[in-house]
């Protein structure tokens, strides 16, 4: 049996093609797309080692030039869980935040959590409403509302 580059990056690119649709993640689109042109030029009867180079070139440039943009506009409408889900949010103080001390507590979602100001001179009281800017460890960082 003969070498047939031919079934060589056909099955590449199915390959390729089919991790992807698995893991939906942009994973390997950019080497299905390398194999596509390795396929094309194997159509036009180039040499295999031009099809090994326009495959990886090919690979490279998309994964260089695509990547960046792919990823910021799959992940922008990515739904925050857990503790992520918290930035952004108000919380109200329970008890009274003071960095130097490290005490502070808010209440965020009926929940309870230790927090810190952003800035050390910040010292919300009970019942003063903040922002929850961070999660550092188990720990809000809040800022206050400005009324």
């Amino acid at each position: 049996m003969d070498f047939n580059p031919a079934i060589l990056w056909l099955a590449a690119l199915v390959i390729f093609i089919i991790i992807e649709i698995a893991t939906v993640g942009l994973a390997t689109i950019w080497f299905a797309g390398g194999a596509l042109i390795a396929e094309i030029a194997v159509l036009l009867h180039a040499p295999f080692w031009l099809q090994v180079v326009l495959f990886f070139t090919v690979s490279f440039i998309l994964l260089l030039f695509t990547r960046p943009l792919a990823v910021k506009y799959i992940n922008k409408n990515r739904v925050k869980t857990n503790v992520d889900s918290l930035i952004g949010k108000q919380a109200v103080v329970i008890e009274p935040i003071d960095n130097v001390k490290g005490e502070g507590r808010v209440r965020v979602q009926g929940m309870e959590w230790m927090a810190r100001t952003q800035d050390d001179s910040e010292k919300p009281a009970v019942d003063d409403v903040v922002n929850i800017q961070a999660v550092k460890g188990v720990k809000l960082i809040v800022t206050e509302v400005k009324n």
